[in-house]
């Protein structure tokens, strides 16, 4: 279960980029919806991570945290904001998706 809660969170740290991301697009009253949600995502993602590590190794957890994150976000950027999507790009993606699996394959 706490793996589910660490990736949960991991999705809501891409959330949080996403809404910047897109705050930075906008102006006005729709700018600060972006930025409402950003900040219910950080405390979303904080408050799931808080919990994951009370039963999971926090560096283990933080790493796949960070890399839920990392991973989201870069695929955010490249299906919604346009950015490149490169050869290199993408396989240091996926090696970084195979050492997410890997460290949550050796944790107890």
């Amino acid at each position: 279960m706490n793996w589910i809660i660490l990736i949960i969170a991991g999705l809501f740290e891409v959330g949080f980029t996403l809404c910047l991301g897109k705050a930075k697009e906008t102006t006005g009253n729709e700018m600060y919806m972006w930025y409402t949600g950003f900040l219910i995502s950080l405390i979303v993602s904080m408050g799931l991570l808080m919990k994951a590590i009370q039963a999971l190794p926090i560096g283990t957890a933080y790493a796949v945290w960070t890399g839920i994150g990392a991973v989201g976000t870069v695929l955010i950027g490249i299906l919604i904001f346009k950015d490149p999507a490169n050869f290199w790009r993408l396989f240091f993606i996926t090696t970084l998706i195979g050492s997410i699996i890997g460290l949550k394959a050796v944790s107890h």
